[in-house]
């Protein structure tokens, strides 16, 4: 049985203030009659690219995750923002098969509010190799802070998403530093694969998240 999950990451670019009627208005478009998937997070950028509401939707099938993307393109108000967003970014991912799927805090037990989102090139034949030594490393990593999802892009340049939940600033630098102490992290050879592209956003969940 294939268990592999399929994601969304929608990124829109907001104007100063409209952040809270922005999140609302995503909630009711994900839990719309004729919506498919389900909202998994909704953070605003707080350190990177700032002003940008990050959308997170998971998806049994890649079929679903096509039909809201459609659904999404012909929508006369994408995410129920098309009066408020300046700009709106759709990437579609196919979860690392191993990985569990993605489920709200209220679930999962995993806690932020802090969210690094990480996004690194992968080069040429690096796919499958970067799939099995997160398989081997990151279940060491995990322990000293939840790793939420990792990625593989299914559209654009290849490159793959990782998001991470940590309780605060403090606590995200002294994880990478003791997993790094620990030689757990990064995955030996690992960094073999990537490009040198590579982006990391922190993010805090809105009200309407159910990762929080």
């Amino acid at each position: 049985m294939d268990d592999t999950m399929y994601y969304e990451l929608a990124t829109m670019t907001l104007p100063f203030g409209t952040t809270g009627k922005a999140a609302a208005n995503v909630q009711a478009y994900a839990a719309g009659a004729d919506a498919q998937g389900e909202l998994l997070g909704c953070w605003f950028t707080d350190i990177g690219q700032l002003n940008q509401m990050v959308v997170l939707r998971g998806f049994a099938t890649l079929d679903a995750l096509q039909a809201e993307r459609d659904r999404t393109q012909k929508h006369a108000s994408p995410f129920g923002c098309g009066e408020i967003f300046q700009s709106l970014e759709q990437h579609s991912y196919r979860g690392f098969p191993w990985m569990k799927p993605v489920r709200p805090s209220a679930e999962s037990g995993i806690q932020g509010p802090v969210y690094e989102i990480r996004t690194y090139g992968i080069k040429t034949g690096g796919v499958q190799p970067t799939i099995d030594l997160w398989e081997q490393y990151v279940p060491a990593r995990h322990k000293l802070s939840p790793c939420v999802v990792a990625m593989v892009a299914i559209d654009g340049p290849l490159r793959f998403t990782n998001i991470w939940a940590y309780e605060s600033l403090n606590a995200r630098s002294q994880a990478r530093a003791d997993a790094v102490a620990q030689g757990i992290w990064p995955p030996k050879g690992g960094p073999a694969h990537l490009t040198t592209h590579m982006v990391s956003t922190i993010a805090l969940p809105t009200a309407v998240s159910p990762l929080k």
